[in-house]
């Protein structure tokens, strides 16, 4: 099972450990989807936090 992270900072850290970062996108919210060895995070937010976060973090990003 998946686990929501509600915190950017939280998202941040986990994001130098992770494999890669699925961006999905719906009308009004974005959902990252964070994919580690063995657990997968997942963060909503609205698009223009999503562009900020996108940009900081290391991992290979892959647009659905």
């Amino acid at each position: 099972m998946p686990i929501e992270i509600f915190d950017e900072e939280k998202f941040i850290e986990l994001s130098e450990f992770a494999v890669h970062c699925r961006v999905k996108r719906l009308k009004e919210v974005v959902k990252l989807k964070l994919r580690t060895k063995k657990i997968l995070y997942t963060f909503k937010t609205d698009p223009t936090t999503a562009e900020r976060l996108l940009r900081s973090i290391p991992c290979d990003v892959i647009e659905l």
